[in-house]
């Protein structure tokens, strides 16, 4: 604590206490709401207005390099914390705010697979999820109730998924690309999509107003601010919005009992709580448990195994582009939602490598990025065929993200790093990363079928690399969740080893990564959580 510091008088306790207002901390907030205890979510971000989104305006491909970039190194608004990702090929993205990272994220909302909480029993490589699908498909059902989720019933990829709402439509991009991948007998499937294509719940459909990823001003992409937040208030949470968490305290029987934060206008608070729930993602929440440091845990708090921060998985990314000679809209409709092909997301040993990824088709870029690409790699002039080269390329690409599964392994980490710090003094978190060989054997593969699917469909020309830098939004691992203390912080239900009343929601107790976007599965793993806190309320609170 600062010596110069003042703490409020006002110790207020709480039942609940969940730190986050994001993807988990939200579901955490909503399903705790019905127990008739107090809870109070503190958020360090604030509330956005849909007003300002990107969407809204002309200049919105501008707005997402810099105040809407997915990096906060990069935004740096004063709901940001710095990150020190410099000794890793992927940068670390996130959001702060009511919402958290679904405000940013393209609403691409895949499940795990039943094989992905299998992994070593199946391939012999990582540890096995101590929960496995069938545990959580009845709270993969509910979530998409919460959030509203399109997409269509079938895929021979899961075990059944019915309830959806109709897909978000393929356009003349979709069914281009479907032609490549039905030429190859390769599997593919109209994109899982949290954004409602059917008026629901008091919200109204897409309507194609763009940029997703920065915020939808419709209201149709299903980020937390507009699907679980409306309920858990109504229920009589309460949120603190501009509340920067610095540390969770303990009591002297080593439980915890509150933390130390900074409220809006930089005053030092002490919040008193009878459980603490964390909801801050895979490098947040290692990020406040290292810093919560005390005699009893002088390595950061629920640390006994010393793997809070290890075993960090970001899906490493790469790309794959399409020029095609017919103009098919491909600028046009949901960014991230269109098809997902997963020909290649079990194991096959013949390929090289364990495990495998998705193939996650995108939309085509605005205009200015495709100018921009375009002239980087000398196929759009300057000048004299400026314009024609240009037509000759906007609106007739195609794009596919390689997702790439992540193995765990503890040299990929969060610590803190000793010297940069945040707006309040709190230490930065530090990433060290690097892909391992069997990753790189896996993307390589990808990109290489990715141009496959592409020249198969008709393309005239394609393009890939990878790793993609600024693609850090899957934050994974990093307090893993077991029933052996020694090899896990959390237990089965996200119950802390060593603190009976600290609870981790979010994607860092996971302990593999599958190869999708895993806000679905979070999600899922969070309402799992929350039921089971539920059914031991007077044990986890002691009375």
């Amino acid at each position: 604590m600062k010596a110069n510091s003042v703490v409020s008088s006002k110790q207020d306790t709480v039942d609940i206490l969940i730190i986050g207002a994001g993807a988990s901390g939200a579901v955490a907030a909503w399903n705790l709401s019905t127990s008739g205890l107090s809870i109070l979510c503190l958020e360090q971000g604030g509330r956005t207005d849909p007003g300002d989104y990107p969407s809204t305006k002309q200049n919105w491909e501008v707005l997402k390099q810099t105040v809407y970039h997915v990096s906060p190194n990069v935004r740096k608004l004063p709901s940001d914390y710095p990150i020190n990702d410099s000794d890793s090929p992927i940068a670390i993205a996130n959001y702060n705010a009511v919402g958290g990272g679904t405000i940013l994220y393209s609403g691409h909302f895949p499940r795990f697979h039943p094989s992905d909480f299998k992994v070593h029993s199946l391939d012999g490589v990582a540890d096995d999820w101590p929960i496995d699908y069938s545990q959580l498909e009845p709270y993969f059902e509910q979530n998409d109730r919460m959030m509203g989720v399109s997409g269509l019933s079938g895929d021979p990829a899961y075990p059944p998924i019915e309830g959806l709402l109709p897909p978000v439509p393929l356009g003349k991009m979709g069914e281009k690309i479907g032609e490549g991948f039905n030429k190859l007998g390769w599997h593919w499937w109209p994109s899982y999509s949290a954004i409602i294509t059917r008026n629901y719940k008091n919200r109204e459909k897409c309507i194609n107003l763009g940029p997703c990823n920065m915020g939808c001003a419709q209201g149709a992409k299903s980020s937390v601010d507009v699907t679980y937040w409306p309920y858990a208030l109504n229920n009589g949470v309460v949120l603190k919005t501009q509340c920067r968490v610095r540390e969770i305290t303990l009591d002297t029987m080593g439980r915890a009992n509150g933390v130390i934060y900074y409220d809006q206008s930089g005053m030092e608070q002490k919040q008193l709580a009878r459980m603490v729930i964390v909801a801050c993602n895979g490098v947040g929440t290692p990020r406040l448990l290292l810093n919560s440091t005390s005699p009893l845990f002088p390595d950061g708090l629920a640390n006994r195994s010393g793997l809070v921060g290890k075993n960090l998985m970001l899906h490493p990314c790469g790309y794959v582009e399409g020029v095609f000679e017919e103009h098919l809209d491909s600028h046009v409709g949901p960014q991230g939602c269109c098809i997902l092909g997963q020909e290649f997301y079990e194991t096959e040993l013949s390929r090289g490598f364990l495990r495998g990824y998705t193939m996650h088709v995108l939309r085509g870029p605005g205009p200015i990025e495709t100018a921009l690409s375009g002239m980087l790699r000398r196929e759009i002039p300057w000048g004299q065929g400026h314009h024609s080269a240009f037509s000759d390329r906007f609106g007739h690409i195609i794009s596919m993200a390689i997702i790439t599964e992540d193995l765990p392994e503890p040299h990929n980490c969060v610590t803190l790093d000793p010297e940069l710090k945040d707006a309040h003094g709190i230490p930065a978190p530090k990433i060290s990363y690097r892909l391992s060989d069997n990753t790189k054997a896996m993307l390589a593969h990808g990109l290489n079928r990715g141009k496959e699917v592409m020249l198969a469909a008709g393309a005239k020309k394609t393009f890939a690399f990878g790793p993609i830098r600024h693609t850090g939004w899957h934050l994974m691992g990093t307090t893993r969740m077991g029933r052996d203390p020694r090899f896990s912080v959390v237990n089965d239900w996200g119950r802390s080893h060593d603190v009976p009343n600290l609870f981790i929601v979010d994607s860092s107790v996971f302990v593999t990564s599958g190869a999708v976007n895993p806000v679905s599965t979070l999600q899922a793993v969070a309402l799992y959580i929350t039921d089971r806190i539920k059914q031991n309320l007077s044990d986890i609170l002691g009375s």
